[in-house]
């Protein structure tokens, strides 16, 4: 197997930046949102591991809530995804009016298990 030098890396970053630079806006918007909340449950794990997790279950709801937001808000990219065969019946509006509704559903049952 041949070793991999940092040119090819460099012709992979290179590739996957310019087809990534064909995404359309709304798709970044969502992969933006997708990073933050990967990013804040990150932060609550780092938090939990220095400070330590006396009400853990506060701990397991925000890291749920981040968690849950990130899957569904992937789950919005593939329904808008223009792309993606499989859904191209369905409405963005409807899609977008069902990631909302999956959301409430989600934090109403975040905050039914804080107590």
């Amino acid at each position: 197997m041949a070793k991999s030098t940092s040119k090819d890396a460099q012709v992979l970053f290179h590739s996957l930046r310019s087809a990534y630079a064909s995404t359309p806006t709304n798709l970044k918007i969502i992969d933006l949102y997708v990073g933050f909340s990967v990013f804040t449950a990150l932060i609550q794990v780092v938090y939990m591991a220095i400070v330590g997790s006396f009400p853990f279950n506060s701990f397991l709801s925000g890291l749920l809530s981040c968690i849950g937001t990130a899957v569904l808000a992937v789950c919005l990219r593939i329904q808008v995804n223009k792309e993606n065969k499989e859904f191209k019946d369905l409405a963005p509006e409807r899609a977008f009016a069902d990631f909302v509704l999956c959301n409430l559903v989600l934090h109403l049952v975040i905050m039914n298990f804080l107590g």
